[in-house]
């Protein structure tokens, strides 16, 4: 199983890359490029084969590692998977496996053209249309879909799911786009993995560990898909809080508390939506990210949750008060965000 990473200050969207240095061949005049001495010279380090950027450009940074990659690709191929996901957006996907610190291979679908195997990147020989190609910060990229579908496939079932929800929270794609994209994707290797991996995934989740503790609720521990960060309110209309899940039958909530809990500040407001869900009848289950690595023990919490809730008044209600604003499905800001794309730049 996977074990999605928790960043400090998690937030679904990548920063937007600055400063990115495009790597350029050989040139014996020196202008557009070292020349043959100067590329084997400290102050030049080579990208890839024939191409070199200036030695204080660094690949750590996971856009320039993609751009250095993407180079390798004729010009009918795009960068694909992890890689198109974190160009189009998605902070999750930061090319790093799930120790956090081992680069993975970038991938890139050759589109017909020829592609030299190398360790630094990963193959995708088939078909690629070109309608399923966008550019982004000038790389030839897969869109939202066909790097999800790409990404999904390589992953075992628990990290597909992940990658799913962040992609939602990402706002990159959707669960019924993607349901879509596989309709049109019949007899493609790995199209029921990634199905399956749909049947499980929630657009509400809002970072990979939330995922991977609804993933153990539901899957180690038997009880029915929880609730993703629902809004739950009093008899009198006032907002207790939104529980990362909710079991409404048992009186049971879920938290995850990942770093950026540890403030003084956030801390401060923890407690007192705990004490909020808890007057009202609610039982909490906390876990932190060592304890998502034996779901025997956050079952146990679960069942013990469950015998305090029993029994207990409930106070609470999912109905929102008159006048509470409700948000757009993601579909719907989908919808709209393609709306816009497509209007005419002198459109009013």
């Amino acid at each position: 199983m996977a074990h999605p990473r928790e960043p400090h200050r998690w937030d679904p969207r990548a920063p937007r890359p600055t400063g990115l240095v495009l790597p350029v061949a050989v040139d014996p005049t020196g202008r557009s490029g070292p020349t043959r001495a100067q590329a084997a010279g400290p102050r030049w380090r080579q990208s890839s084969r024939g191409l070199h950027v200036p030695a204080t450009v660094s690949d750590d940074c996971v856009e320039q590692r993609i751009l250095e990659q993407s180079q390798r690709l004729g010009p009918t191929g795009a960068v694909t998977g992890w890689a198109a996901l974190r160009l189009l957006g998605g902070g999750f996907f930061d090319g790093l496996d799930t120790d956090g610190r081992t680069r993975l291979p970038v991938p890139l679908a050759a589109g017909g053209g020829r592609l030299e195997p190398h360790p630094a990147i990963t193959r995708h020989r088939e078909r690629l249309p070109e309608s399923e190609v966008v550019v982004m910060h000038g790389i030839r990229t897969c869109s939202a879909e066909r790097a999800l579908f790409d990404e999904m496939r390589r992953l075992d079932l628990w990290g597909a799911v992940a990658a799913m929800d962040m992609a939602a929270a990402a706002e990159l794609t959707s669960i019924r786009r993607m349901r879509a994209y596989c309709s049109r994707r019949t007899g493609a290797r790995g199209r029921r993995h990634v199905l399956a991996a749909l049947d499980l995934a929630d657009e509400h989740s809002r970072s990979p560990a939330e995922t991977r503790l609804r993933l153990v609720w539901e899957l180690e521990g038997g009880w029915p898909r929880p609730l993703c960060n629902r809004p739950v309110f009093d008899l009198d209309g006032r907002l207790l809080g939104v529980p990362d899940l909710l079991d409404p039958t048992r009186g049971v909530y879920g938290e995850y508390d990942g770093a950026e809990h540890r403030t003084r500040e956030r801390h401060r407001r923890d407690v007192q939506r705990r004490q909020d869900l808890d007057a009202a009848g609610l039982e909490q289950v906390t876990v932190v990210g060592a304890d998502l690595r034996n779901p025997t023990l956050v079952v146990t919490r679960m069942r013990l949750a469950q015998e305090r809730a029993a029994g207990r008044e409930q106070r609470w209600t999912l109905q929102p008060p008159p006048g509470w604003r409700t948000e757009p499905s993601l579909d719907e800001r989908l919808d709209l965000r393609d709306l816009l794309a497509e209007k005419p730049d002198d459109a009013e």
